[in-house]
Protein backbone atom coordinates (compact mmCIF):
# COMPACT_ATOMS: atom_id res chain seq x y z
CA UNK A 1 0.00 0.00 0.00
CA UNK A 2 1.49 3.45 -1.24
CA UNK A 3 1.92 5.82 1.61
CA UNK A 4 0.03 8.93 2.09
CA UNK A 5 -0.99 11.60 4.65
CA UNK A 6 -4.28 13.24 3.88
CA UNK A 7 -5.54 16.16 5.22
CA UNK A 8 -8.87 17.71 4.11
CA UNK A 9 -8.38 21.57 4.27
CA UNK A 10 -10.89 23.92 4.89
CA UNK A 11 -11.76 24.65 1.05
CA UNK A 12 -13.19 21.29 0.73
CA UNK A 13 -9.50 20.63 -1.03
CA UNK A 14 -7.74 17.51 -0.29
CA UNK A 15 -3.79 17.37 0.49
CA UNK A 16 -1.33 14.84 0.57
CA UNK A 17 1.31 15.94 3.29
CA UNK A 18 3.57 13.33 1.63
CA UNK A 19 3.37 14.14 -2.14
CA UNK A 20 2.25 17.99 -2.41
CA UNK A 21 1.65 19.53 -5.28
CA UNK A 22 1.27 23.34 -5.92
CA UNK A 23 -2.27 23.83 -6.33
CA UNK A 24 -3.50 21.58 -3.63
CA UNK A 25 -4.68 24.66 -0.70
CA UNK A 26 -6.42 27.88 -1.40
CA UNK A 27 -4.41 31.06 0.31
CA UNK A 28 -7.37 31.10 3.05
CA UNK A 29 -6.78 27.70 3.54
CA UNK A 30 -3.11 28.47 4.17
CA UNK A 31 -4.19 31.84 6.30
CA UNK A 32 -6.28 29.43 8.28
CA UNK A 33 -3.85 26.90 9.19
CA UNK A 34 -1.41 29.07 10.04
CA UNK A 35 -3.62 30.89 12.26
CA UNK A 36 -4.56 27.68 13.72
CA UNK A 37 -0.80 26.68 14.24
CA UNK A 38 0.60 27.40 17.63
CA UNK A 39 4.32 28.81 18.51
CA UNK A 40 6.43 27.65 21.92
CA UNK A 41 3.91 24.63 22.02
CA UNK A 42 0.72 26.85 22.27
CA UNK A 43 2.23 28.17 25.67
CA UNK A 44 1.47 31.86 26.40
CA UNK A 45 1.27 34.17 29.01
CA UNK A 46 -1.86 35.64 27.32
CA UNK A 47 -5.10 34.21 27.27
CA UNK A 48 -4.61 33.51 23.76
CA UNK A 49 -1.41 31.21 22.18
CA UNK A 50 0.76 32.92 19.35
CA UNK A 51 -0.13 31.72 15.67
CA UNK A 52 2.59 31.18 13.40
CA UNK A 53 0.32 33.78 10.92
CA UNK A 54 1.56 36.36 13.69
CA UNK A 55 4.66 35.92 13.90
CA UNK A 56 4.93 35.63 10.15
CA UNK A 57 3.77 39.05 9.83
CA UNK A 58 5.99 40.14 12.65
CA UNK A 59 9.32 39.32 11.05
CA UNK A 60 8.04 40.65 7.56
CA UNK A 61 7.14 43.78 9.08
CA UNK A 62 10.82 43.97 11.15
CA UNK A 63 12.54 42.90 8.06
CA UNK A 64 11.43 45.66 6.10
CA UNK A 65 12.01 48.35 9.02
CA UNK A 66 15.96 46.86 9.03
CA UNK A 67 16.82 46.12 5.62
CA UNK A 68 18.90 48.91 4.20
CA UNK A 69 17.62 48.44 0.42
CA UNK A 70 13.79 48.33 -0.08
CA UNK A 71 12.84 44.78 -0.59
CA UNK A 72 10.73 44.13 -3.74
CA UNK A 73 7.65 42.25 -3.46
CA UNK A 74 8.77 38.41 -4.44
CA UNK A 75 11.83 39.19 -1.34
CA UNK A 76 8.71 40.61 0.84
CA UNK A 77 6.63 37.25 -0.06
CA UNK A 78 9.41 35.07 0.72
CA UNK A 79 9.30 36.51 3.90
CA UNK A 80 5.75 36.39 4.72
CA UNK A 81 5.82 32.64 3.84
CA UNK A 82 8.92 31.30 5.57
CA UNK A 83 7.23 29.18 7.69
CA UNK A 84 4.09 28.35 5.38
CA UNK A 85 4.73 24.81 5.76
CA UNK A 86 4.20 24.49 9.55
CA UNK A 87 0.31 26.21 7.99
CA UNK A 88 -0.20 22.94 5.86
CA UNK A 89 1.16 20.02 8.78
CA UNK A 90 -0.62 22.44 11.31
CA UNK A 91 2.56 21.74 13.18
CA UNK A 92 5.77 23.92 14.72
CA UNK A 93 7.89 21.96 16.66
CA UNK A 94 10.29 23.72 19.00
CA UNK A 95 13.60 23.85 17.63
CA UNK A 96 15.26 21.61 20.64
CA UNK A 97 13.10 18.87 19.41
CA UNK A 98 13.29 18.94 15.72
CA UNK A 99 16.63 16.84 15.54
CA UNK A 100 14.45 14.14 17.04
CA UNK A 101 12.25 13.99 14.37
CA UNK A 102 14.51 12.99 12.00
CA UNK A 103 15.33 13.08 8.66
CA UNK A 104 12.02 11.66 7.13
CA UNK A 105 10.07 14.90 8.65
CA UNK A 106 12.82 17.39 7.46
CA UNK A 107 12.18 15.66 3.66
CA UNK A 108 8.46 16.16 4.14
CA UNK A 109 9.10 19.74 4.95
CA UNK A 110 11.34 20.45 2.32
CA UNK A 111 8.72 18.89 -0.06
CA UNK A 112 5.58 21.49 1.33
CA UNK A 113 8.07 24.15 1.04
CA UNK A 114 9.35 23.40 -2.43
CA UNK A 115 4.89 23.38 -3.28
CA UNK A 116 5.24 26.74 -1.42
CA UNK A 117 8.02 28.10 -3.30
CA UNK A 118 6.47 27.22 -7.02
CA UNK A 119 2.91 28.26 -6.36
CA UNK A 120 3.88 31.77 -4.86
CA UNK A 121 7.13 31.58 -7.33
CA UNK A 122 9.33 32.45 -4.32
CA UNK A 123 13.02 33.49 -5.16
CA UNK A 124 16.10 31.38 -3.75
CA UNK A 125 17.74 32.76 -1.01
CA UNK A 126 20.56 34.44 -1.30
CA UNK A 127 23.68 34.18 1.24
CA UNK A 128 23.36 37.21 2.48
CA UNK A 129 19.20 37.19 2.06
CA UNK A 130 18.98 34.02 4.37
CA UNK A 131 21.61 35.84 7.33
CA UNK A 132 19.58 38.46 7.18
CA UNK A 133 16.14 36.72 7.43
CA UNK A 134 17.60 34.58 10.31
CA UNK A 135 18.96 37.91 12.28
CA UNK A 136 15.28 39.10 11.75
CA UNK A 137 13.66 35.36 12.44
CA UNK A 138 15.87 35.32 16.11
CA UNK A 139 14.88 38.70 16.93
CA UNK A 140 11.26 38.03 16.39
CA UNK A 141 11.85 34.87 18.30
CA UNK A 142 13.39 36.35 21.48
CA UNK A 143 10.82 39.06 21.86
CA UNK A 144 8.24 36.19 22.00
CA UNK A 145 9.65 34.37 24.58
CA UNK A 146 10.06 37.58 26.54
CA UNK A 147 6.55 39.34 25.75
CA UNK A 148 4.45 36.40 24.88
CA UNK A 149 5.36 33.16 26.75
CA UNK A 150 6.84 35.07 29.87
CA UNK A 151 10.66 33.88 29.74
CA UNK A 152 13.14 36.74 31.16
CA UNK A 153 15.56 38.37 28.58
CA UNK A 154 18.06 36.71 31.04
CA UNK A 155 16.56 33.09 30.57
CA UNK A 156 15.93 33.73 26.96
CA UNK A 157 20.05 34.06 26.76
CA UNK A 158 21.05 31.25 29.28
CA UNK A 159 18.54 28.78 28.91
CA UNK A 160 16.99 29.04 25.26
CA UNK A 161 20.66 30.22 24.03
CA UNK A 162 19.05 32.73 21.93
CA UNK A 163 21.78 35.50 22.11
CA UNK A 164 19.57 38.26 19.89
CA UNK A 165 18.24 41.56 21.79
CA UNK A 166 15.19 41.56 22.93
CA UNK A 167 13.08 44.33 21.19
CA UNK A 168 10.74 46.22 22.66
CA UNK A 169 8.53 47.67 20.67
CA UNK A 170 5.94 45.39 18.64
CA UNK A 171 6.47 46.06 14.89
CA UNK A 172 2.55 45.09 14.44
CA UNK A 173 1.14 47.47 17.20
CA UNK A 174 0.78 50.44 15.24
CA UNK A 175 -0.47 49.24 12.02
CA UNK A 176 -3.03 47.22 13.80
CA UNK A 177 -3.89 48.83 17.11
CA UNK A 178 -3.53 46.15 19.42
CA UNK A 179 -1.67 45.85 22.73
CA UNK A 180 1.62 45.09 22.20
CA UNK A 181 2.87 41.61 21.45
CA UNK A 182 -0.46 40.20 22.72
CA UNK A 183 -1.63 36.87 20.52
CA UNK A 184 -4.37 37.44 18.08
CA UNK A 185 -7.54 35.86 18.11
CA UNK A 186 -7.03 33.01 14.92
CA UNK A 187 -9.92 34.33 13.02
CA UNK A 188 -8.14 37.85 13.12
CA UNK A 189 -4.90 36.26 12.44
CA UNK A 190 -6.16 34.78 9.37
CA UNK A 191 -7.64 37.72 7.79
CA UNK A 192 -5.08 39.88 8.48
CA UNK A 193 -2.28 37.22 6.92
CA UNK A 194 -4.75 36.94 4.26
CA UNK A 195 -4.90 40.47 3.34
CA UNK A 196 -1.47 40.60 3.31
CA UNK A 197 -0.64 37.51 1.00
CA UNK A 198 -3.35 38.60 -1.43
CA UNK A 199 -1.46 42.21 -1.67
CA UNK A 200 1.98 41.12 -2.01
CA UNK A 201 0.53 38.20 -4.70
CA UNK A 202 -0.64 41.37 -6.61
CA UNK A 203 1.95 43.13 -6.55
CA UNK A 204 4.66 40.55 -7.23
CA UNK A 205 2.49 39.05 -9.90
CA UNK A 206 2.73 35.59 -8.15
Amino acid sequence: MTDRAWVRLPSGRRLDLLSPTPFDWTDADLATGLARTFRWGGHSAWPEPLSVAQHSLTVLALRRVRTRHRLVPAQELRELLHDADEGLINFDCISPLKPFLGERFAALQARLSGAIATRYRLPAWTAEEKRAHKSVDIAVAAAEAVHVVGWTAQEVRETLGIRAVVIAKDPLAVRYGDAPWRPWAPDVAAARFLEELLALQARAGA
